[in-house]
């Protein structure tokens, strides 16, 4: 048998110190415990399993998988909770990076997410493991004040990343020295390695402090995100790019990021599904106009000109090279 550790547990000692298997009630279980399953692949559906490296393997029938219980809520794929897992200890797998719960709705685009039957949690010394067991701190208090680029998107899959991408290698260009950080999201570690694979010196996100995804409590959420803008401090950048996962009108608690983030941001960038979805994040989260709007929506000048048009905002299309002028005009104006 093949035991798959995904991504989630890359903050974890799994590789080196040894832990058993252990099934615990259902009363016992809690966010952010480690637990383990047998995976069950459904005809058609999705097999693959992000391991702590960022490389993507694919699970066959009679592997286990190590995972987090946790929560997705997302608009675009699967939504579910490991609350709604009953005692029968059937679950999903509900992002590749091993976030597990049981999957209560799913987009009609998507295969079926990966089905794990409940082994037991990952115990050491008599006791649970958890998150919080792994989670980083910064050696010290320090204010957060270093001048941020904020990517914000109107949904999941607006182009932040691909942005966040163009705007690391622009500002190494620059000779600034660049830490990406991602606040909110559900746990996959591609997003920021891409940030990493484009120049960043430095990267960390919300695993780093212990959350399995950011669906959680706000006064919960905003404890970790202020140890995780200490651990941004510590990297002793000129400059944040930081992507807030999802649209800050869902649950993935990015208002409070960006209410902890407001006084250090020097750009904000929202990335966009498409036109009309810029107007909608305006006026629903009450923001003030973005300095870009970027991402799909931008991906021809017809949707610029519609962007600009709707909006009043100034739209760039990030991956075409006769923006990048203007980009890097702007960028040096925010950090001037």
């Amino acid at each position: 048998m093949t035991v798959l550790h995904a991504s989630l547990t890359r903050i974890t000692d799994f590789d080196r110190v040894g832990f058993a298997c252990e099934p615990l009630p259902r009363e016992q279980w809690e966010l952010g415990d480690y637990v383990i399953g047998s995976v069950n692949i459904r005809r058609g559906g999705f097999s693959s399993v992000e391991l702590p490296s960022g490389r993507m393997v694919d699970a066959v029938e009679g592997d286990s998988v190590i995972g987090v219980l946790g929560v997705r809520h997302a608009t675009l794929e699967v939504v579910g909770s490991w609350e709604a897992v009953g005692t029968d200890g059937r679950m999903n797998l509900l992002s590749a990076g091993g976030l597990m719960g049981r999957a209560t709705s799913v987009s009609g685009t998507l295969g079926s997410p990966i089905h794990v039957q409940y082994q037991g949690h990952a115990i050491r010394d008599g006791t649970k493991l958890q998150m919080q067991d792994f989670a980083r701190v910064p050696s010290k208090a320090r204010a957060y004040e270093l001048p941020t680029i904020l990517i914000i998107g109107t949904s999941m899959s607006a182009g932040k990343t691909t942005c966040a991408k163009v705007i690391v290698r622009q500002l190494k260009r620059a000779r600034y020295r660049v830490t990406g950080a991602k606040l909110t999201g559900a746990g996959r570690f591609r997003d920021i390695l891409a940030m990493r694979d484009a120049g960043a010196d430095a990267i960390v996100d919300f695993v780093d402090v212990g959350l399995p995804s950011s669906v959680v409590e706000r006064e919960y959420f905003r404890a970790r995100l202020r140890n995780l803008l200490g651990l941004i401090v510590e990297t002793e950048p000129d400059v944040v790019v930081a992507e807030v996962g999802a649209s800050p009108l869902e649950p993935y608690n990015g208002d409070t990021a960006l209410e902890e983030m407001q006084a250090s941001v020097a750009m904000t960038v929202l990335c966009a599904s498409d036109p009309y979805a810029v107007v909608g994040v305006m006026q629903g989260f009450d923001m003030m106009r973005p300095d870009v709007v970027a991402g799909v929506a931008t991906s021809t000048s017809a949707g610029v000109e519609v962007v600009e048009k709707l909006s009043g905002a100034r739209a760039l299309n990030m991956l075409d090279p006769e923006s990048i002028p203007e980009l890097r005009e702007l960028l040096a104006g925010a950090l001037d």
